[in-house]
């Protein structure tokens, strides 16, 4: 028989298994004396064999949301198999999981979530560790269901749904919202799934693969997988994204703008001593002439929202265009900093660093015993798709309202770079260090060149 309530012993594992998964954001696991169940209730029951439950974890004043099977113990789940820290625990004769891999509990979540307007006869979770977890049902509709949650709008559907109802099509169709019973929390977006898509990363590397495998000497636009075309269309839509978020969210007081702009520079200094740990180079001392430069900045320009996480592995290219996905902002960021108004050469700025960042990762991953050689090539295709990206951008005939005018908007632009380096520096440093090389190889550009553009 399934328990009438979620097991206590159950509920004893929470600490451990909250700190086993990817959306966690703590880094050691929380103190059990400070974690206890916001609200636990029962969802659907399969009669006594099955059921899906729905909790909200607080863990320390942070709240997590769990989508939890349960099935008798001894009951094989094959789905499961890889998927070792998706179990809770097991206890008075049953065990409870994660029901994001359940697919048959998947497909009750989805019509659960719509209130009863959307069913599926398939559910795939996506497979990528992610700080929210994704499930595509019939290839026609993904269902984000959030993790960490906070009290009020999730940027990601509070933007998305706002940039839709402005007529801006480079984003995927809202289908459904899912919030608490209290109504206090996103649980979870569902959009049109973008079918046939690739996203921008991959098509990046793509070009990058048939460049670095073409004769010695080709140049990047006379390669087989020339991205500089797609680069350009890039741009041109990102700068009717930060148009239509301007008129959606308006634009900050100039004097807010500048605060943020002062509040990003004074902080380089110790990011950049802390850094110099990583690099051979004293890029304090290094960057001396660029920060004064960076100081004498008069107008930043206008500050609005943005996406705030901006780069390839956040876009996808379809036979329609280019969608831009993911209005989370950056997860190691506070959420109070990536609701602020900056300047929209923040996402710029992320854009441009994923072009160095597919560069670089596509000679890791072709193990080039030899970077000397090959690194002049990554550079120059860095810097075409740079320069067709800027363009594209640019290009647009009223981005001018959005961005500073002449050598100030270059220097904006670079030190949203500086910024963006220093934050992938000491995300790599906690999660992918093997990757460290990548942002202290732009950070010492960075320093020496006062940018890129």
């Amino acid at each position: 028989m399934m328990p009438e309530e979620f097991p206590s012993e159950l509920l004893a594992a929470l600490p451990q298994y909250l700190a086993a998964q990817r959306w966690y954001s703590g880094s050691e696991a929380p103190d059990p004396e400070q974690v206890r169940v916001a609200s636990a209730r029962r969802l659907w029951s399969g009669g006594e064999d099955r059921a899906l439950w729905h909790l909200i974890a607080d863990a320390a004043g942070e709240y997590y949301q769990l989508v939890l099977g349960v099935r008798p113990a001894g009951q094989v789940a094959e789905f499961l198999n890889g998927h070792e820290n998706s179990v809770l625990g097991v206890a008075e004769g049953v065990y409870a999981y994660d029901a994001v891999w359940d697919t048959e509990l998947a497909r009750v979540l989805l019509e659960i979530a719509s209130d009863g307007d959307e069913t599926a006869r398939r559910a795939r979770p996506m497979g990528a560790e992610q700080s929210n977890s994704s499930i595509v049902f019939d290839d026609r509709l993904i269902l984000k269901i959030f993790r960490h949650l906070r009290p009020g709008r999730n940027p990601e559907v509070e933007v998305t749904t706002s940039l839709a109802g402005a007529g801006f099509d480079h984003v995927a169709a809202p289908r459904l919202q899912w919030r608490d019973e209290k109504d206090r929390f996103d649980l979870a977006f569902g959009q049109e799934f973008l079918a046939g898509g690739t996203d921008g990363w991959a098509l990046a590397l793509t070009s990058l693969r048939n460049l670095y495998s073409s004769p010695d000497g080709e140049a990047p636009a006379e390669s087989g997988g020339d991205f500089g075309a797609e680069a350009e269309r890039l741009g041109k839509v990102t700068a009717e994204m930060h148009l239509v978020m301007r008129d959606v969210f308006g634009a900050a007081p100039p004097g807010q703008a500048m605060g943020a702009w002062s509040a990003l520079l004074a902080g380089l200094p110790d990011r950049l001593a802390r850094a110099a740990r990583h690099s051979h180079r004293d890029l304090l001392a290094a960057a001396g002439p660029f920060l004064k430069r960076l100081e004498a900045v008069t107008d930043p320009g206008p500050a609005t929202r943005v996406h705030g996480d901006f780069h390839l592995g956040q876009v996808m290219r379809t036979d329609l265009g280019w969608y831009v996905l993911d209005f989370e902002g950056e997860p190691a960021r506070p959420i109070e900093e990536r609701l602020l108004h900056v300047s929209p050469l923040k996402d710029v700025a992320g854009m441009l660093r994923s072009f160095h960042y597919a560069s670089r990762h596509a000679l890791v991953e072709r193990a080039v015993p030899d970077w000397a050689g090959v690194v002049p090539l990554a550079r120059a295709w860095e810097s075409r798709n740079r320069q067709a990206f800027l363009h594209g951008y640019r290009d647009h005939p009223e981005i001018g309202d959005l961005v500073p005018e002449g050598a100030e908007s270059t220097l904006v632009l670079s030190g949203y770079e500086l910024d963006k380096a220093l934050y992938e520096l000491e995300y790599e440093l906690s999660h992918r260090p093997e990757w460290v090389s990548i942002p202290v190889d732009a950070l010492e550009r960075l320093v020496e060149g006062g940018g890129l553009d």
